[in-house]
């Protein structure tokens, strides 16, 4: 029989536990061989490299469409740190076709690209601990969207 004064602990590990749980099966990310997710992933970004490992977000991103003409945002999971996360997006991005507009190395790094009709901005953040080594966010829209403000009422 469980003593009264227990219930507060035992309730409180459930808890934790169940957290932990819930963090660490997410889900979220595609799953598959390496070349497999490779594979989508390209499906999805169409010529937008990702570094070696990276891993698309699905429960954080919103894309649609798909390959060169996709909209919205993809969070990716890298497995490399911010330094050489930002170094790839400056290095591979031009050889993919990509302008640089802006580029901003700091504790959030910002990239700005275009190509043809469209942009892409690349946020780049240290990840957590026990988490990625970095996160990417890469939001992708037309160049020449027009953009009308909500009306007040």
């Amino acid at each position: 029989m469980i003593q009264i004064k227990r219930i507060p602990s035992l309730a409180a590990i459930l808890l934790i536990s169940g957290l932990l749980f819930a963090c660490a099966s997410s889900g979220d990310s595609p799953t598959g061989t390496p070349a497999e997710i490779q594979e989508v992933q390209a499906q999805l970004l169409g010529d937008m490299p990702l570094p070696q490992g990276a891993r698309i977000s699905g429960g954080e991103s919103i894309i649609i469409g798909g390959g060169s003409s996709w909209v919205g945002r993809a969070v990716i999971n890298a497995l490399q740190g911010a330094t050489d996360v930002y170094a790839f997006f400056q290095s591979e991005y031009p050889k993919a076709g990509w302008t640089t507009v802006s580029a901003v190395k700091a504790k959030t790094s910002i990239l700005v690209f275009t190509k043809g009709d469209r942009t892409a901005t690349v946020e780049i953040t240290e990840g957590s601990l026990g988490g990625p080594k970095s996160v990417i966010t890469i939001t992708s829209s037309p160049k020449n969207a027009s953009v009308t403000a909500p009306v007040k009422r």
